[in-house]
């Protein structure tokens, strides 16, 4: 599916190299999902450097927005790192090889890998994660961003009833864990580590694929019955 490629590019963490694609990736939206049209026009207006501090704000910035799909299911419980296991031998068996900063779960990798799947395990993968896409889809909507729009997409081209609209009260009645204030409550708790990185190259796209920890409880979902725990 030619729309998860382009849905997995324009999540990802901007890269500048796209804007010399612009001309290709609009025709090619305009000829899969023409809705995401006006997105994609605005996406390419902004100046990479604006865009790329956009990008940090909504996906960086505490856990509720985090594209790391495992990270709304399991946290940090046993079962994060099976589901992690079993998600790299899907990979494995599709020929995909990840790199060693590369963590499965991360969303537009997950639909990169989808696109390259028959129609309807694509589908399925996404349906698979639907409530997790539609309550991110829902946290941007109430941010006021577009990249809302992007996880509408994707439950359309999964026929999911579910939509960012479909949970926006439950988004309502959340705390925010972007504020300075929950911020700072994170950096006061967060103890200082340091890794040994010198046998993994990293690139800046893979530096902001790592995981962002911080302490303040978010939302999970409970994917056996579909809601949030």
């Amino acid at each position: 599916m030619v729309l998860l490629k382009l849905i997995a590019l324009l999540l990802e963490y901007p890269d500048e190299a796209l804007w010399q694609e612009r001309d290709e990736v609009c025709a090619r939206v305009t000829d899969q999902q023409p809705e995401l049209l006006p997105f994609v026009e605005r996406y390419f207006a902004t100046p990479p450097l604006d865009m790329q501090a956009e990008w940090c704000t909504l996906f960086e910035r505490g856990r509720a927005t985090s594209m790391l799909l495992f990270e709304h299911v399991h946290a940090e419980s046993r079962e994060r790192g099976q589901a992690m296991v079993d998600l790299m031998a899907q990979y494995e068996r599709a020929g995909l090889t990840l790199n060693c900063r590369e963590l499965p779960d991360y969303l537009p990798l997950y639909l990169e890998y989808l696109s390259t799947q028959p129609a309807a395990d694509a589908q399925q993968g996404l349906l698979d994660v639907a409530p997790i896409l539609a309550l991110l889809g829902g946290r941007l909507k109430e941010r006021d961003s577009d990249f809302s729009q992007l996880f509408d997409a994707l439950l359309q081209a999964a026929n999911s009833p579910l939509s960012s609209d479909s949970v926006a009260d439950q988004v309502a009645s959340e705390a925010r864990d972007d504020t300075p204030a929950a911020m700072d409550a994170v950096w006061e708790e967060e103890q200082v580590k340091f890794i040994d990185t010198a046998t993994c190259d990293s690139s800046a796209q893979q530096q902001h694929q790592r995981r962002f920890r911080q302490e303040t409880a978010p939302q999970y979902l409970d994917l056996s019955t579909g809601g949030t725990a």
